[in-house]
């Protein structure tokens, strides 16, 4: 009888299901939040800066930014922001960035609230940083 049972369960192989493995993100391209601000990552981000393709908006505090800023970068701190303070987006995108990516994050979203594309960099100067991309420092380039 046992046969037309099968195997016992402990000689029985694994079930497979049909699952696809988990996209893996590809730090190359930006993709979308669930709540649809785009998001960059650093090297994205300093290729379209040497390009001219994007306007990036520091939103750390005048301090932060005084003892190192990304070149380029215009200084609007999440404390004082306004999004319609913002120029709309033009031929250049407006991507925010912070310390390590929660402002920058906020800030896009409240962009998104306006009415305007939202985009951010993750990660922030921190990420940026351990990508080894040059900062300004002091007045001086590291």
């Amino acid at each position: 009888m046992r046969a037309a049972l099968g195997p016992p369960l402990c000689e029985r192989p694994p079930e497979r299901r049909n699952r696809r493995p988990a996209a893996r993100y590809n730090p190359l391209m930006s993709h979308t939040t669930p709540d649809g601000v785009t998001e960059y990552e650093p090297g994205e981000v300093h290729t379209l800066l040497e390009q001219g393709r994007v306007l990036l908006v520091d939103v750390r505090e005048p301090m932060e930014y005084a003892a190192e800023r990304i070149a380029g970068a215009l200084l609007y701190p999440l404390s004082s922001f306004e999004a319609a303070h913002l120029p709309p987006e033009g031929e250049r995108a407006v991507i925010f960035h912070c310390a390590a990516g929660g402002r920058s994050l906020t800030a896009a979203r409240m962009r998104k609230a306006a009415g305007q594309p939202a985009a951010h960099m993750a990660g922030g100067i921190s990420e940026w940083k351990s990508q080894g991309l040059p900062t300004v420092r002091f007045g001086l380039r590291s």
